[in-house]
């Protein structure tokens, strides 16, 4: 009994890139869930939710903090606005030609026009496809319904209308229809929607039915273009459908028959390579024909071998160059109508940049032209990946070189920081830059740099390797010294800059000024007493300084942070005339008195003869630190920056012997020598 298998049997490229994008995100850790089964085939969405992927049937049930995979059939264009509205995040895998349709059905259907549409009503590609039509749409599964279609709707025949098909719609059905629909209408454009690998597909099972004695067709029950094989192969001999080989009708396999077998796109070489397996066993003496995509016998290859092995007669890779314009721009990659060809491209968001930090919508807009290498080619399917990155990188090789042999300076982004240094990605080139060099200082740290724009010289080229290596120091050195000859030839007493805060010292701060870096000495930080400069300032703060005075042969800068008008003298002397009333708060004791403060950073004092209007022994007995009391000014010395203070002339006055008056008016005339002593203290 030999077994023939069709070459293009399993996975198209959209399954394929569906199935693989779930796997991908899974491996990243993610959460995921479908909308809808990712594929119609159940054992593969059985595994997957194995590996805890959750199926769902509206957006709005999405875990918090999954990712929703959309599915290669797509979605309408209300579902895709429902799940951004959301904030869900998503990964689009709608299979190109898919897109495609999307985009020519809202074209034509902005513009008026009435869509016509070749496939199943229900099935989730054709009501996605549906849902990019802004106005009337019609359905048809065959020529007999496109035919009372256009009986009960005769504007038709007139009206501009556009007709597409379901990528898995049978390519000989559409002949049909479409020879019936240019007969009926005269302002009709036919776009032939239907994939290549179906095609491909179908015509590979039908020439395979006609050769053998019964088909195999091995796909999920839901599967379109599963069932589309089964009816291209009926009629030339008797076709079972199975899901697994669990379901082969083994006593239904005679002796010297030839089987062919062939799959669905939705069926993954795993339960091929087990059906097939399977019919092997019953094989008359143990003598098997296999028209392969390799030479090996399937027995003796394993999964991934028999996935690859299979693959590998669909693509082959080339370095030539293209021009692609982007018609569609995802989270995981960009679509582009390859320019002179008559294939599908995309770009993996990995191949569009060496930046892994941008995203597609940062990088290119719809309608951008591109120039693109191609990275690999599928013939049957119809589609090319293609590299933006491996272009640019090219073209950016060439600058590097001739930026190290001129020593110009380039501009880059920081990307990654690694082992010994940062990657910065200047020109579509990743240049190594080390950590001695990644900064004009020291930083043991160098994290904070990733994402910030950077200038760099390069400073060694390998043209073997295509390794290059810079220096921001270098390009940080030069800048930083014509600023400081800039700052020098024009620097004067006086001048306000505005500058970061460098470091901090016990005795005062460096401020950067653009180039150079002066001192705030720490009396010069407040009006108020200070113990660290820590209590005025911090490092990075920035802050409005002035030149104090210049030291040009030692480049030494003196600066000044406090204002005239900050001083709590000048506030004082507008607020407070002699006579005054103030509520004063007790700050220090002496023998002789006590210090009241008035308004922070102006002090008055108290004499002991003037805290009560009897003996005091000493300020303690009356008074303690902390404790407000109401004083009046008596005298002001603004020069001297004394003032004197009366709590005694807002008492009652009571009788008082004649050796305390006298003993009083002796302490009086001794108050000035000792305010001037003690005030200091």
């Amino acid at each position: 009994m030999p077994v023939l298998l069709a070459k293009t049997a399993g996975f198209c490229f959209g399954v394929n890139k569906a199935v693989q994008r779930v796997h991908d995100l899974l491996d990243a850790g993610e959460k995921v869930c479908t909308l809808g089964p990712i594929i119609h085939n159940p054992q593969v969405v059985e595994a997957l939710a194995a590996r805890g992927v959750r199926t769902v049937e509206k957006p709005a049930d999405t875990p918090s903090g999954a990712v929703l995979v959309i599915r290669s059939h797509g979605v309408p264009k209300s579902t895709m606005e429902e799940i951004e509205q959301g904030g869900i995040r998503y990964s689009d895998a709608t299979c190109p030609f898919v897109a495609k349709i999307h985009r020519i059905v809202a074209k034509h259907s902005a513009a008026g026009g009435t869509v016509l549409i070749a496939g199943n009503p229900e099935h989730p590609e054709i009501l996605g496809i549906r849902g990019h039509c802004e106005g009337s749409a019609f359905t048809f599964q065959s020529t007999a319904e496109l035919e009372n279609c256009l009986k009960e709707n005769p504007e038709l025949g007139k009206l501009p209308c556009i007709m597409v098909a379901q990528t898995t719609f049978n390519s000989r059905e559409w002949e049909k229809c479409c020879k019936k629909a240019k007969k009926c209408c005269t302002n009709l454009q036919i776009f032939d929607t239907i994939c290549n690998a179906t095609n491909e597909r179908q015509s590979e099972a039908v020439d395979l039915a006609k050769r053998c004695d019964r088909m195999v067709i091995v796909g999920g029950r839901e599967s379109s273009n599963t069932a589309k094989l089964c009816d291209v192969c009926a009629p030339f001999c008797p076709t079972t459908w199975v899901e697994t080989a669990a379901e082969l009708p083994l006593k239904q396999f005679a002796a010297g028959q030839t089987i062919g077998l062939t799959a669905g796109a939705s069926t993954p070489a795993d339960i091929i390579k087990e059906v097939h397996l399977t019919m092997s066993e019953i094989v008359n003496n143990n003598e098997t024909v296999e028209t392969t995509p390799s030479t090996e016998n399937f027995e003796e290859m394993s999964s991934e071998e028999f996935a690859a092995a299979i693959d590998a007669t669909l693509q082959n890779t080339t370095d030539d160059k293209v021009r692609g314009l982007v018609v569609s721009i995802a989270p995981n990659e960009v679509q582009v109508e390859v320019i002179g060809r008559k294939q599908t491209g995309y770009i993996p968001a990995n191949e569009l940049s060496n930046d892994p930090n941008a995203t597609p919508a940062d990088l290119v807009k719809v309608g951008d032209e591109l120039e693109l290498l191609i990275m690999r080619t599928n013939d049957q399917e119809g589609t090319i990946m293609l590299s933006k990155k491996r272009v640019d990188a090219l073209k950016g090789w060439e600058t590097i070189v001739t930026a190290e042999a001129e020593g110009a300076i380039l501009d880059g982004t920081v990307t990654d920081i690694i082992k010994g240094g940062i990657l910065v990605v200047t020109n579509g080139v990743r240049v190594f830059v080390p950590a001695s060099h990644a900064s004009i200082n020291r930083m043991e740290d160098l994290s904070p740099l990733k994402g910030q724009t950077v200038q760099l010289k390069i400073i060694e080229t390998n043209a073997h390797r295509r390794h290059a290596v810079g220096s921001v120091r270098l390009v940080a050195q030069a800048a930083r010294k014509e600023q400081e000859e800039a700052f020098w030839a024009q620097a004067e007493v006086g001048q306000e800059y505005t500058g970061a805060v460098k470091s901090l010292t016990s005795y005062g701060a460096f401020v950067d000024l653009g180039g150079v870096d002066g001192m705030v000495h720490i009396s010069e930080m407040s009006w108020n007493r200070i113990k660290h400069p820590s209590e005025v300032m911090n490092v990075g703060d920035t802050v409005t300084v002035y030149i104090k005075a210049l030291d040009t042969e030692k480049r030494k800068i003196s600066l000044g942070y406090r204002k005239d008008e900050d001083n709590p003298w000048e506030i004082f002397k507008a607020q407070y005339p002699v006579e005054s009333v103030v509520t004063a708060k007790i700050v220090g004791m002496t023998t002789f008195g006590a210090f009241a403060q008035i308004i922070p950073g102006v002090d008055g004092l108290i004499h002991i003869s003037q805290i009560a209007n009897h003996r005091v022994e000493k300020p303690q007995d009356e008074l303690k630190v902390g404790q407000e009391v109401q004083a009046q000014i008596t005298a002001i010395d603004y020069d001297r920056q004394r003032i004197s203070l009366s709590m005694r002339a807002l008492l009652e006055p009571e009788e008082a012997p004649a050796e305390v008056a006298e003993e009083t008016a002796e302490v009086a005339e001794e108050a000035t020598e000792a305010t001037e002593e003690t005030t200091e203290a």
